[in-house]
């Protein structure tokens, strides 16, 4: 497992939304800095209804803004599948990783998860990738418990935890093919942090209570390295439309304050 330096968030990491908005880590920001919470409460005062969350991990340091902390992966983790399946057989999960990152097609995911075997075997190599990415307690659902939707789909995933696995990602092995292809998402999907040569990964798909989650994945260019950065949106009218609205603000937002974080690079595994 990769060991990197990091702040220890404030405040229990809770499922979904959270009752009360969590404050971010301080960095000891510079002299004349922008006052990163004021700005993102500013920022969030003029989205439409509904919880929103961003996690950045930079060198030796994460934040996290807003009210929503965890919940279901969906697509964001084809990207640990994608890497999982390259080692058992680079020759078949090639064309298949194309097809599950850039259009997030569900049958080349569900494809490369059977080349890892049976659902507890696959679950566990698929574990092996997110422990590499500094996302280790994050258990993996091997189980399909919201039919018909894929049961790794569901697996609860923290938004610090996946940004973190974002800005490990490039010391993850095997995981230089996967970026490669976060970089090329298709047209359709190109919100959020999903531009500029950023590789990024997103996920979509309905709560059981009515409500539709939007989230990302992102390895975002910054002035002294790079940042690991997770969005999530869940609007309150449920609708995907404003979810991926609320993303690219969040986006935009990020992007804007991108140099206010010390970006660095992961440490490859010895």
């Amino acid at each position: 497992m990769l060991l990197i330096g990091l702040v220890a968030l404030g405040g229990p990491v809770g499922c979904g939304r959270d009752d009360t908005a969590v404050a971010p880590t301080e960095m000891s920001p510079p002299p004349g800095s922008v006052d990163l919470a004021g700005d993102f409460a500013a920022m969030q005062a003029d989205l439409p209804a509904g919880a929103v969350g961003v996690a950045v991990v930079a060198d030796g340091a994460e934040q996290r803004f807003g009210d929503w902390s965890s919940g279901a992966a969906w697509s964001t983790i084809k990207v640990a599948i994608s890497v999982a399946a390259l080692r058992v057989d680079a020759a078949a999960a090639k064309p298949l990783v194309d097809r599950a990152i850039t259009a997030s097609d569900n049958d080349a995911a569900m494809a490369l998860w059977q080349l890892l075997g049976d659902p507890a075997d696959a679950g566990a190599q698929v574990h092996a990738v997110l422990a590499e990415g500094a996302s280790a307690d994050t258990v993996v659902q091997t189980r399909q418990v919201y039919p018909p939707y894929s049961p790794f789909g569901q697996t609860q995933w923290a938004q610090t935890d996946a940004a973190r696995f974002a800005f490990t990602l490039p010391c993850v092995p095997d995981a230089a093919p996967v970026l490669e292809r976060m970089r090329h998402i298709s047209a359709a999907q190109q919100w959020g942090l999903a531009a500029d040569d950023t590789p990024s990964k997103g996920g979509w798909g309905p709560d059981r209570d009515g409500g539709y989650l939007v989230r990302q994945v992102a390895l975002l260019p910054a002035a002294t390295g790079t940042l690991g950065v997770a969005l999530a949106a869940d609007p309150d009218d449920g609708s995907f439309t404003t979810g991926v609205a609320m993303l690219d603000t969040l986006g935009d937002w990020v992007r804007a304050h991108r140099d206010a974080w010390p970006g660095g690079h992961c440490t490859p595994p010895r």
